[in-house]
Order: structure tokens, then C-alpha cells, then sequence
């Protein structure tokens, strides 16, 4: 076991060292591996299609553009929006970093690569910790923005929803290592640097050893 366990709440936990008898299982890395790339890619299209084209029929695209809106008025919707849009990556990546910190993370790295903002650290957390800290964000804004969606006028339904669509289908990544993850070994500690991250489990130094 590591000289120091961070903290434990519940059963996430976030580990200075790795525990003695690991080896490295798998690795990702969403910078390098293009076609891990497409594939996030494809599922964030693939769940923006999904949230869009059934709301279409609930609430119509034109009612983003009441009639009498000003110019003015238009301009402000889309303003909002795009300030929102940069305002949400802040804040998912900021989200990522408190569920960190819950896990008993001490230093977070924040940055930017050009492709994906990213929140990482040195640490090695479990995986309930792990998974906890993929979906914290979908989770928390899915539902802020939610409730929101239920109360803003109709003309403002939209403005909404595609943050929410952003929130879902810009979680591609987070979705497809929380699935991934849960199929492997209950032991697993994930080191997870930003865009790319590595998973150790001691069955993986059972296999060198067989």
C-alpha cells in the first residue's frame, strides 16, 4: 500500500503512490491515438443528434426566433449562448477538479491542448473515485441546466437546451472511460494526467507473471 492515503470518502479513494504489486493494464490518450479520437468524436455526434432531433418535435427550432424579437434581441440570445458555451467548459473542467479534491487530491492541473480542455494530477484514484470524477460534471450541470430549461420562457428554450447538448455530447470522452472502466478489474487505479491517462491493476502483473 502507498505511504500516504490521501483521503477516503466512501470507498473513493486518491492514492501519492501507486500500490505495491501493480503494473500498467491499458492506456488512453485522446491526443495520440486518432482512432480513439474519432470514435469520442462520433459519439459526441451521435448523442447530439440523439438530444436534438426528438426535442424538434417538442419544442420547434423557431421558437429561438419569436416574432417581434428586434435584432437586439437576437444578438442578446446568441451572445448569451456563445458566453455560456466558454463558460461551461470552465466550469466542467472546474467541476472535475472539486470531485478531485473530494477524492483527496490536493494539486490540480488545469489546461487547455487546442482539442480538449483538461483537469488532471498526479494522483491514482480507485474506481468508484475514478467514475466519480468522469461523471461529476454531466451529472451536476445536467440537472442545473434541467431545471432551468423548465422555467425560461419558450423563447429561451433553446439557448438552454444547447448548453445541455453540449454538456451530454461533450462528455463523449468521460462516458466512454466510465464504460470502459467498469469493465475492468474491481482493483484498478487510474492516473489520469488530462487527455491521457494510465490504468494500473495487479492482474496485470499476474498476466507477466503466468
Amino acid at each position: 500500500m502507498p505511504n500516504i492515503l490521501l483521503m477516503k470518502w466512501g470507498k473513493m479513494k486518491a492514492y501519492k503512490e501507486l500500490c505495491q504489486g501493480y503494473g500498467e493494464l491499458i492506456s488512453i490518450d485522446l491526443q495520440k491515438d486518432k482512432k480513439l479520437s474519432l470514435l469520442v468524436n462520433g459519439i459526441a455526434i451521435l448523442i447530439a443528434i440523439v438530444m436534438v432531433v426528438p426535442m424538434l418535435f417538442i419544442v420547434p427550432i423557431n421558437t429561438l426566433f419569436e416574432k417581434g424579437d428586434s435584432i437586439g434581441q437576437i444578438a442578446l440570445k446568441f451572445g448569451v449562448m456563445l458566453v455560456s458555451c466558454i463558460a461551461y467548459m470552465v466550469l466542467h473542467e472546474l467541476v472535475h477538479g472539486v470531485a478531485m479534491k473530494i477524492c483527496g487530491t490536493k494539486k490540480i492541473k488545469y489546461g487547455f491542448t487546442g482539442l480538449y480542455a483538461f483537469a488532471g494530477s498526479d494522483d491514482y484514484y480507485d474506481k468508484s473515485g475514478y467514475i466519480f470524477i468522469a461523471l461529476a460534471p454531466v451529472v451536476l450541470w445536467g440537472v442545473v441546466l434541467a431545471i432551468i430549461n423548465i422555467f425560461v420562457p419558450s423563447g429561451w428554450f433553446w439557448v438552454v437546451y444547447f448548453i445541455q447538448i453540449m454538456n451530454v455530447s461533450g462528455a463523449g470522452g468521460d462516458l466512454y472511460v466510465t464504460f470502459k472502466f467498469c469493465k475492468l478489474p474491481k482493483d484498478i487505479l487510474v492516473k489520469d494526467a488530462g487527455v491521457s491517462m494510465k490504468v494500473y491493476s495487479k492482474s496485470a502483473i499476474e498476466k507477466e507473471q503466468a
